[in-house]
């Protein structure tokens, strides 16, 4: 297996990972507020940790889930002006497009990092043992993931049509 091959697979696999946190995230929001409704309309005794944890949720799949849909190409793109033109500018807007996108990244990496650290003595009210900054961690984590899939893009091209990402077929479920 050459490291390319290795390369892909291991981008398959933190593919799945990412698509699965972001599942058991919107999962947990999906059972978490419905919960927090109910006890604050029917039992009318409001529960203080739904909407929180919830935010925490959000978090965690806006940013993880986001870098899955990089990888698997769903992202918003706006082509109109890339369509557009001819083949050598459309490859210098893509290039300039992954450039902009690595900066990006590092700057998620870098400052999400000195988020998580600044905050991580503070705590969240309703949970007094989860530090803030574990709440952040998904902004740096994001930003490396999407390295590591800009990376994969450039280096080993499009995910190979076996991926996990290709497993369901949306325009069927249409």
């Amino acid at each position: 297996m050459t490291l390319k091959q290795r390369y892909v697979l291991a981008m398959e696999w933190l593919y799945k990972i990412c698509v699965w946190t972001s599942g058991v995230a919107l999962l947990l929001i999906t059972l978490v507020i419905p919960y927090g409704v109910f006890m604050r309309y029917v039992v009318n005794s409001p529960s203080s940790w739904p909407e929180p944890l919830s935010v925490v949720m959000m978090v965690a799949f806006s940013f993880i889930g986001g870098a899955a849909v990089y990888r698997a190409g769903a992202h918003i793109a706006v082509r109109a002006v890339v369509d557009a033109v001819g083949p050598r500018t459309k490859l210098v807007f893509e290039w300039a497009t992954e450039a902009c996108l690595v900066f990006f990244c590092v700057f998620m990496v870098w400052k999400g990092y000195e988020l998580v650290v600044a905050t991580m003595h503070q705590s969240i009210a309703e949970f007094p043992d989860l530090p803030v900054g574990v709440v952040y961690m998904p902004i740096p984590i994001c930003g490396a993931l999407l390295l590591l899939f800009i990376v994969e893009r450039i280096w080993c091209g499009e995910p190979p049509k076996t991926s996990y990402m290709y497993q369901d077929d949306p325009e069927a479920l249409e």
